[in-house]
């Protein structure tokens, strides 16, 4: 127990305070020594608490590291971003698909056309129009393909007018309904019901044939006469459309005068016609629009007087009733009594 409890001797002429540990805290201010507290000071408080530092190291300016980006993080490219870029590419493939599908549609069109062309002379195609069912015992009448026949700079006129045909169609089906109605609210009015089934049955059928084939035809193969034909007779049809919009009382047409009278005897009857003239209305106003569209069309094409004339006694000559019959004059003049 010896070795635990002796002291080592003391050394002559040693100052423990100058023990380079002592002087060398004592000689830092940076740490709280016992020269710098007062205990008989009682506005001071508290020695401050003993903080150990480290010896102070050369300052050394901060580098910030070089921005790099990583394969997942987006880059910018100036004011697109990704995402703006992607969208762009992608509306540029939607366009070339559809410029691609257009020539598609159009090469298939011409591939038809050259097939038609390829029938030959004494080939016939087969009607279509109008498309009855198989166990009808009358077949179409006409052959009729806007998309393979008409050429694409005319196939929107040519389908409106399709359309214009069928808006005339039900319209006179609807002029029928409402002269019945009319009928079965005052029975003298049995003229009116009679002509509007009259003008029911001939101008539906006649007017595809006056008309819409005119100008289907001439769409189809440019033809001046068919082009003549259409204005003079479609002429004619928008001014029985304006006497259907006035609507003379017995004359057959659900036209504003006849509708206007109706709301005397019957309110719903008078709707009913009313909305008939409405639709004479619209009817009147349409034709005149495309009467006008197709004359813009036409006057953009190689049509003309001298053409339609040379197209008519060119299509009189090729009939063979017509030559039959010419032959048959002649050769009776020729051999008739001297």
């Amino acid at each position: 127990m010896s070795k635990y409890t002796s002291f080592p001797e003391p050394i002559e002429d040693q100052n423990p305070f100058q023990d380079p540990a002592v002087t060398q805290h004592s000689s830092n201010t940076e740490y709280a020594t016992l020269d710098l507290y007062n205990p008989f000071d009682n506005k001071n408080g508290p020695p401050p608490p003993y903080e150990a530092t480290c010896p102070s190291a050369p300052s050394v300016p901060a580098q910030t590291p070089p921005s790099r980006t990583t394969p997942t993080e987006p880059r910018n490219y100036g004011s697109y971003n990704s995402q703006t870029v992607v969208n762009a590419t992608t509306a540029e493939l939607l366009r070339k698909q559809e410029e691609l599908e257009k020539k598609a549609r159009e090469l298939e069109r011409r591939e038809r056309e050259l097939e038609s062309h390829s029938l030959g002379s004494g080939a016939s195609r087969q009607n279509n129009w109008p498309p009855l069912p198989s166990f009808c015992p009358v077949g179409p009448c006409f052959y009729q393909d806007i998309h393979l026949e008409i050429s694409q700079t005319f196939q929107r006129t040519v389908t409106v007018m399709y359309y214009f045909w069928m808006f005339s169609a039900c319209t006179l089906l609807l002029n029928l309904i409402s002269s019945l109605a009319m009928f079965c609210v005052d029975p003298t009015g049995g003229v009116g019901l009679g002509l509007a089934i009259l003008w029911a049955l001939i101008f539906t059928p006649c007017s595809f044939v006056c008309w819409y084939r005119p100008v289907y035809k001439a769409f189809r193969s440019d033809s001046s006469f068919n082009f003549f034909a259409f204005f003079f007779i479609f002429f004619a049809q928008v001014i029985t459309y304006v006497i259907m919009t006035i609507g003379i009382p017995g004359w057959g047409f659900s036209g504003w005068i006849v509708s206007l009278a109706a709301l005397n005897t019957s309110v719903p009857v008078g709707v009913i016609m009313m909305i008939n003239a409405v639709l004479f209305t619209a009817q009147t106003a349409m034709g005149v629009v495309l009467l006008k569209k197709v004359h813009s069309q036409y006057r953009q094409t190689d049509a003309s007087f001298q053409k339609a004339q040379a197209e008519f006694a060119t299509g009189v000559m090729s009939n063979q009733t017509v030559r039959q019959a010419a032959a048959t004059a002649a050769q009776g003049a020729f051999t008739g009594p001297r």
